[in-house]
Parts: structure tokens; sequence; C-alpha cells
């Protein structure tokens, strides 16, 4: 069952709304954790949240709501129930014409202006249609194959329909769900989520805001382009420029329209690191738009950690979710080339386990097979303050993250890392390129999918005191530096307090 939506505001108008897909309050941790954490951040401020599913399925709340959250409402991308009226939605074949014109520039384009022509058309004073209208009537099968002749002729018109019903259920739910009213709004993603961020700000005129963890467009692209649910049905051979359209190409061009919709809308546009702000430029986002606010942590609750006692068996250890993105088979494989060069080397695995429970079962078996099981536990959820102690290398594999906290959290305690080269992780372990005073390298980098380069770096670690010792001493450093919760805090209480100067230059950033 759904979480129920409540309504504490009553109606008026909070402070901010923030607007998030996936995520809060289903997920412990990651994105939805730092959105619990930005609102206990800010107590003097009152926050909504939309929160974007699909579907009715069961979900529950991770979080114990904090007290200024006081509205909080799921956008369901498959839309409302039907309803029903007496008298019957009749557009005429001006106003087919009309809708897919304006859809089929915004899915190539983007442009603010389209999405705005299509809520004016939404909110006909004569008689607005309904969801149901427009997605299951004579008039939503004109609309669709008159798009399909303009976007996508060359292609299977079977795959069109299918991609297209389920693209345009998300958009006219986004567009088309009540707007909770708020002073700003914020958004966590482009997406769904930054698309109604847009049209928050063409309804409203209010402040908008994004913030981006990872690039929600290109994580997109990834998926599309990896899925075998998708059949390609138009041969473009070696050409480059095939200006025909596919079914990925079709899902791509759309999610991307979303994107830069949201950043012509957005005031602000932060993001974690400064490697990300080259992928928004290059989606759309307007260059003095952008600004870093990075993550931080509470670094007193960290750096009482003490350190690992001199006896203490050498250990390497990976704090993450046993899922595939994280690669935990490269940290097996690691561990097993480290175990000939460290002996007593112990290896733990701290993170959940039931989150693909196939993914688990394959990692479980490689530890068996590789003769593994007295150096690599899986110690599933624990509390990672009371294991650091007792730690010399953290080790992330990952193939994808934004900012990682367990380096920050790692970081804090003094303990060196090897990391793969992903999100910020090169930034937090070497710092910016115009980091001063510059501290100096605080572990390793390496390539993904590079479970040799992994151990040389742990090897290299856990062999040599002195290294291990200055690595932990210079990360920490630049963590107590940079990425300090209450840094974090005083950057989004400022941004939510002062606008952003036409030239992006505000006092909110330091």
């Amino acid at each position: 069952m759904s979480i129920p939506a409540f309504d504490l505001a009553r109606g008026k108008e909070t402070d901010v709304c923030l607007i998030v897909e996936g995520c809060y309050p289903y997920v412990l941790g990651g994105v939805a954790g730092w959105l619990d954490w930005l609102m206990r951040s800010q107590p003097e401020l009152t926050f909504s949240v939309v929160s974007i599913v699909s579907g009715k399925g069961p979900r529950e709340s991770k979080y114990v709501f904090p007290d200024n959250l006081l509205r909080f409402c799921e956008l369901d991308l498959q839309g409302p129930p039907p309803t029903f009226r007496a008298r019957p939605f009749k557009p005429g074949e001006a106003d087919v014409q009309r809708v897919v014109q304006i859809l089929d520039r915004f899915a190539r384009t983007g442009q603010l202006e389209a999405l705005d022509d299509l809520l004016h058309w939404l909110r006909n004073p004569q008689m607005p249609p309904t969801f149901h209208e427009l997605t299951q009537s004579e008039f939503s099968w004109r609309v669709v194959t008159g798009l399909y002749a303009r976007l996508m002729p060359h292609a299977s018109f079977l795959d069109f329909f299918w991609a297209w019903h389920t693209l345009i259920r998300g958009l006219l739910a986004t567009a088309m769900f009540p707007l909770p009213r708020a002073r700003i709004y914020h958004t966590i993603s482009t997406g769904y989520a930054g698309l109604f961020a847009a049209r928050a700000f063409l309804e409203t005129g209010h402040r908008t805001i994004l913030t981006e963890h990872g690039i929600y467009t290109n994580e997109r692209r990834l998926e599309i382009l990896m899925a075998d649910w998708i059949v390609d049905t138009v041969d473009k051979g070696l050409r480059l420029n095939d200006p025909r359209m596919d079914l990925r190409d079709l899902w791509i061009r759309v999610f991307e329209s979303y994107a830069r919709a949201c950043y012509e809308a957005c005031e602000t546009v932060t993001t974690l690191y400064s490697d990300n702000q080259t992928l928004q430029v290059n989606l759309g986002a307007p260059r003095h738009k952008l600004a870093v606010i990075p993550n931080g942590i509470d670094l007193a609750h960290f750096g009482s950690v003490a350190p690992p006692r001199q006896d203490a068996p050498p250990t390497m250890a990976m704090v993450g979710r046993v899922v595939p993105i994280k690669d935990v088979k490269t940290f097996i494989a690691a561990a097993a080339a480290v175990r000939h060069a460290v002996p007593g080397l112990r290896a733990p695995i701290l993170g959940p386990l039931d989150e693909d429970p196939a993914y688990f079962a394959e990692c479980r078996q490689m530890v068996a097979d590789l003769g593994l099981e007295s150096i690599v536990r899986f110690e599933g959820r624990v509390d990672v303050k009371q294991w650091l102690s007792s730690i010399h290398v953290v080790v992330l594999t990952s193939l994808s993250e934004a900012q990682p906290l367990t380096l920050l959290e790692a970081g804090a305690a003094g303990i060196p890392c090897v990391t793969t080269n992903v999100g910020s992780c090169r930034e937090i372990l070497l710092g910016r390129e115009d980091e001063e005073p510059a501290y100096g390298a605080g572990g390793i980098v390496t390539d993904v999918v590079a479970p040799e380069q992994i151990a040389e770096g742990v090897i290299a670690l856990l062999t040599n005191a002195q290294l291990r010792q200055e690595m932990g001493e210079r990360l920490q450093r630049r963590v107590r530096r940079f990425y300090s919760s209450e840094r974090a805090s005083n950057a989004y209480r400022r941004l939510y307090r002062e606008p952003a100067a036409s030239d992006g230059a505000s006092s909110w950033q330091e």
C-alpha cells in the first residue's frame, strides 16, 4: 500500500517543496538519507515533499518524518484512476494537430516554451480534459499516430505505441498533479522530478533549484542502451549522423528534453562535485547557473574513532550494498589476490544483503569457490562507526557513484581508501585541481573492474604503516576542510535565503 498523504500546512505555502523520484522515504541511505538530513539541518524552514512513484505497489517509509515536514504526497506516473463525466470530451482536428505539434517540439528540443504551451492547453477553461481522456480515447490514438509520423516513421509502430503510451502517461501525470504551494521548489534530479519543477516555475514564477547527485539523464541513457527489452528496428549501419529515430533514440531524446526544460527553469543548478558540471553543460545547463555544494558529514561523530590496535589483523573492508553497481565481485577477487601478500587478512563486506538476493547468492558462491570463507564475511547492515576502529583500508569498487559518504566517513576517521575512478572519488582522495592548500593523496584511485589494481593498492597500504598513516592524515585534513555537515548545511541555508545573481556569483557559494 502507498504511504498516506498528509498536509499539516492545511494548504498554506511551505518554505521549500522537495521533489524526488523513486527514493525518499522508501530507501535507507543515499539520496533519501541526504534528503532526511537536509530537512533536519534546516529546522527553521518548513518543507513539502512530492515523491514520484510508478504504480500502487507496496511501499513503506524507512524514516520517521522530521517535525518540519508538513506535507507529503505521492505522484504516481501511471496517473490517477479513471474519472468520467456526463459531458463528453470532443476535441477537434485543430486540437489534435496542436497537441501533436507541441509534443513533437518538446520531445525534440525540451524548450520551456513548448512545455508552457502544453500546460496552457491542458487547462482549457471551457473543459479541461481528464487524464483518462488524454491517454485512452480516440483523441489519444490520433495524437499517437500523428507523433509516429513525425518522430519515428522508419521504425516499428507497435514499439512506438507502447513506448509513447508509457512516456505520455508519465508526462501528463506530472503535468496534471496538484501543485503544492511553496516559496521555493527544489528538485533532486532532472527526469520527471525536474519536469515537475519546470512546471512549478511556469505556473508560479517562484524560485526553482536543482541539486544533482548523479546525472539522471546519463544514468537513464546507460540503462536504455543496455536494456534487452528494447529492439532496434532501424538499421543505421556505421552512419553517425543518421537522422532517423529508433526506439532507444526516442527514450533517450525524451529524457534529454526533460533535462533541458529543468535546466532552463532552474535559477541555480548545484551538484556535489566539479566533474559533474561538464556533463550538465553538455546536456544544456547554462554555465552561469552552475555551483558545487559537496555533501557533508558529522566530523565529531566519525573523528572520534580510534585507530586499530597494534595487534589487530590487517583489514580491508568494503562498505556498501551487495548489488551489481557496487561490483562486489571485484572486491572479492582483489581480496583473493591480497591474501597471498598479507598474512592474516580480513575482508569484511558491510552493507545490506537483501536488495538483490540473486546477486548476493552469486557473490557468496564466488567466496566459496575461491576458498575465502574465513577472510571475506558478509556482515549485513551494521553501525559503520563501530567497525571503523578495526579497519586499516576502506575499499570501494563501484561501477558508478556520485559522492560516496563511505569515503568521507573513512576520511574523517583518518583511514586511507582505495577506490575506483567514478563520481567524485578522485576528487575526494586526491583533491580538486584548485585545492588550496593542496593536501596530497589520501588514497589510491584505480580503473573500474580492475581487481589487480585494487589488490596492488591495498597491498601497498597494508604493508607500509607509514604510507597508510600519511594518506589517512591527508584525507582527514581534506574532509575536515571541505566536507563537514555544518558547511553543507550553511550553504543550503544561504541558497534558500539568497537568490543567485545574474552573473552566477552568489554570496551563498563559498
